[in-house]
């Protein structure tokens, strides 16, 4: 365990695999009787507070979570046929009728627009009464508190606190590359090329041309490949965000060096080179094209999808999925556009008709003590991991199931997206050798883009935010999917789709931004 410390130290520069540090432990249980509190908890792997999504059962973590704290999560998610987390919120505040949580992903934006309108309970005094672990937390991270704040200074919501440094990067099968004597591309072209090679050479060797050369879980990770064009696809660890370009916040999406990207992946997906289902195959892609030897390049998380490697090796024979660099882009500048961000717009928040703030307040500090970090992290002790000296390390039960450990985690109901600091000796422990590899070459090379977490807003601009901007991302996001499908042409329809931005509003906003102070610990947006 020393000697995996030290190298990941070595590799991670800032990222620190030991256990954070804790104010104190609070006095448990919360209540002397059981307490019910309802939660609306909706995000990507689940619709609700249950395993999967299934309310009828109880995650083993909330089970530990009622014994030591008696309170007990009620399930009362709004949206459950819905994976849009932002149109579940959309429901849940259309009834007028919050439950006492409100959790999920992309909460911030609602709770920071109608927190300050009185949907949700301020949590600065709350916090500084009854939350010590909350606040000794960000004590130590004050340009986080300040980065979650709404516009009239108080704070609504408890974010989901990501730890580590590198998240995602570029995978290509190199035993495909093997196979066709190639070498791992250094820039565009040749990513071209290998695509190309991919689609037409038959590298699985079935005699079938059914390989896919690129694919990707997220559609947004399709994306990522603006970057070859000098063109950026988001400003932050969330997609879709504003960044800094000269000086002044631009979005992706509105120049020209995008419009340039996009008609690209637009020919590159008409040409077969990019998943033809790469809007509706969703989070089962990597499990299927991996596992059916059919997939050949993906942009994707470190660990998770090194895991690969271990669980394909007795199915596809020679299977070798690695990282490879960031191919150069047109101009020759190579970067890795993700990165971790020190907060996420995940979390929760208490509606305003919650009648037992201060024992929910408490029961959110839970999560930042010691033993609720542990189990919101690691899931239960005794079940999926054990302590050794000091240490939490995984059962092999876990690490050597086949089953990524973090899609267990998610049934467990760790790694849940609820407010607490996430630790990365969870990650670390199932990221395997090749994927270790792959981090220390990212960490040999200036990849790392800084990211733009926004300006300081007043009442006026988030008014005006509030007011022009989600119907102008809708609108990127609906013509951008419609070119990379073929329905338009992007620079045919350049002039045209900018007027119909800046009629909606879109130099009303940047506006806004001129004139205000830019802050590395402001958000945007969601």
């Amino acid at each position: 365990m020393r000697t995996l410390k030290l190298a990941a130290a070595a590799i991670l520069g800032t990222t620190a695999l030991t256990a954070p540090a804790f104010a104190q432990d609070i006095d448990l249980p919360i209540v002397d009787e059981p307490l019910e509190l309802t939660i609306h908890m909706h995000w990507a792997r689940a619709q609700g507070y249950g395993p999967g999504g299934d309310t009828s059962k109880i995650y083993p973590v909330e089970e530990v979570a009622r014994e030591k704290t008696n309170i007990h999560l009620i399930d009362k998610t709004s949206g459950r046929n819905s994976t849009d987390q932002s149109e579940a919120m959309n429901l849940l505040l259309a009834t007028g009728n919050l439950p006492d949580i409100v959790g999920g992903a992309k909460i911030k934006q609602p709770v920071n627009e109608f927190g300050p309108q009185g949907a949700f309970q301020p949590l600065n005094d709350l916090v500084d009464e009854h939350a010590p672990n909350i606040k000794a937390w960000f004590d130590e991270h004050p340009d986080i508190w300040k980065a979650i704040q709404a516009y009239d200074g108080n704070v609504y919501y408890i974010p989901y606190l990501p730890d580590g440094k590198y998240a995602r990067a570029w995978f290509v099968r190199q035993d495909w590359l093997d196979a066709l004597g190639l070498e791992q591309p250094d820039n565009v072209e040749e990513l071209y090329d290998v695509l190309v090679a991919f689609r037409d050479n038959d590298p699985n060797g079935n005699g079938e041309k059914d390989e896919i050369p690129f694919f990707v879980r997220d559609w947004e990770e399709v994306l990522r490949l603006l970057n070859l064009w000098d063109a950026r696809s988001t400003g932050a660890d969330v997609y879709h965000q504003f960044y800094i370009k000269d000086g002044k916040v631009v979005h992706p999406y509105a120049q020209e060096a995008y419009r340039d990207g996009l008609a690209n992946i637009a020919d590159w997906y008409e040409e077969g080179l990019i998943d033809a289902e790469i809007f509706t195959r969703g989070s089962s892609a990597r499990d299927y094209l991996l596992g059916e030897n059919l997939g050949g390049m993906t942009h994707d998380w470190f660990a998770s999808t090194s895991g690969y490697n271990i669980a394909l090796a007795d199915k596809v024979e020679g299977f070798n999925f690695i990282p490879f660099l960031p191919p150069k882009s047109v101009s020759g500048n190579r970067i890795e556009e993700n990165r971790r961000i020190p907060m996420k717009p995940d979390g929760w928040a208490i509606s305003f008709s919650n009648e037992h703030p201060v024992e929910t307040i408490k029961y959110f500090d839970y999560w930042f003590s010691e033993e609720g970090a542990l189990l919101a992290n690691f899931g239960v002790e005794g079940k999926t991991w054990d302590m050794v000296d000091g240490e939490p390390i995984y059962k092999d039960s876990v690490l050597n199931s086949g089953q990524p450990v973090n899609s267990q985690m998610y049934l467990e109901g760790a790694q849940v997206y609820r407010g607490y600091p996430q630790d990365y000796r969870y990650e670390w422990q199932w990221t395997r050798d090749s994927a270790r590899k792959g981090i220390e070459l990212y960490d040999t090379h200036d990849l790392l883009v800084e990211q733009f977490l926004g300006v300081a807003f007043n009442e006026d601009e988030q008014t005006i935010f509030d007011k022009y901007y989600p119907s102008i991302e809708t609108y990127m996001l609906e013509r951008q999917q419609a070119w990379i499908l073929g329905t338009g042409d992007v620079k045919e329809d350049w002039d045209d789709y900018m007027a119909a931005l800046n009629k909606m509003g879109y130099e009303d906003v940047l506006e806004d931004r001129k004139s205000t102070r830019l802050n590395s610990s402001h958000s945007l947006s969601s």
